[in-house]
């Protein structure tokens, strides 16, 4: 198989991915050999590509939000059949015994392997996947418009989750960052009542993209939005909004912070968190979380915004995600 290979990392710019030819990975008793369709294109990715995440495989292959369909089963695998279709997400597997796991918290597993991280990915032809920890994708949503919601759109429905809103009609909520998780969270945030107020430094793309998602109000990234919020959600990776967002707070709000990495954050004033405001990170998902989130996706119906790229085009892709010129989400196109 055709498979990109990551060395060592290295600036985008330098074109790290190698296109390379692989033998088809097989699956074990417990695992399924997907034949990839689609791949969206994860910050997480860019992150180690560049270094900025430390390389927990090496060679590896990235990407790890994978549309496609069975075309292996393993021998102690049942539920699946050749050609289903089927979703592969960042979790790939937990140990299921640590003290985690056996608290409904799989997201913190001890022992957790990630796709595209600790095991290879979707910027592939072929892929093997833990059979537990598979989706299978609604019918409403093309394999393209599906891939995105494999990360952007599970890890930003648990970032909703950590917001700490139980009443969500009438609530004001922030985005901060409006890549391919903020154009995922405000569909599902404005189809449960709330107004939201998104805070972004791309005008071309990402505040014209907020405006017609239904934003109630859109502004530059350290801009102060003209009510206090209930709760905001950082998905860009820049440490210095963690400040600017708790000004826009209101008390008992919260502040979750959505990334994997980000820059560091500067020291702020007791009085901006004063007023039990609090700050939170989002580490990972559950398999819950993806369930969930792929239900209410499909009943709202959800629509990701994508820009498609060609298997060739994997370096490519990363450069324009990291040049912030991306409306929506990129996705490679690997097969059909």
């Amino acid at each position: 198989m055709r498979a990109f290979v990551l060395e060592s990392a290295a600036p985008v710019e330098n074109n790290p991915l190698l296109l390379t030819e692989l033998p088809r990975p097989m699956p074990l008793e417990n695992e399924l050999l997907v034949r990839i369709i689609a791949c969206a294109i994860c910050r997480t990715d860019l992150h180690i590509v560049e270094g900025e995440l430390p390389m927990r495989r090496s060679p590896v292959t990235p990407g790890h939000q994978i549309v496609g369909k069975v075309a292996a089963v393993g021998s102690h695998v049942s539920g699946f059949t050749i050609g289903q279709r089927v979703g592969v997400a960042w979790l790939h597997h937990t140990c299921g015994e640590c003290r985690y796991c056996c608290v409904g918290r799989e997201n913190l597993c001890e022992q957790a392997e990630f796709t595209g991280w600790t095991v290879d990915g979707g910027f592939a032809e072929y892929a093997v996947a833990s059979a537990d920890f598979v989706y299978s994708i609604p019918g409403n949503f093309e394999d393209s418009q599906a891939a995105p919601l494999l990360c952007a759109g599970i890890i930003g429905y648990r970032c909703l989750r950590l917001t700490g809103i139980d009443a969500w009609a009438g609530s004001r909520l922030g985005i901060y960052g409006f890549g391919a998780a903020g154009h995922v969270v405000i569909q599902i945030a404005r189809a449960r009542g709330a107004e939201v107020y998104v805070c972004t430094r791309d005008r071309e793309r990402h505040q014209k993209l907020a405006a017609e998602l239904g934003a109630t109000w859109v502004g530059d990234a350290t801009s102060e939005p003209p009510v206090k919020l209930d709760a905001s959600i950082i998905f860009a990776p820049a440490g210095e909004l963690v400040p600017v967002a708790l000004k826009a707070l209101d008390k008992g709000g919260v502040v979750v912070l959505g990334g994997i990495h980000m820059s560091p954050i500067p020291s702020f004033e007791y009085s901006l968190i004063y007023g039990e405001r609090a700050i939170r990170s989002v580490a990972n998902n559950t398999r819950q979380d993806g369930r969930e989130l792929l239900a209410e996706a499909a009943t709202i119906p959800l629509h990701t915004h994508i820009e498609t790229f060609a298997f060739e085009e994997v370096n490519e892709a990363l450069k324009a995600l990291k040049n912030d010129a991306i409306r929506g989400a990129a996705v490679l196109m690997v097969g059909s």
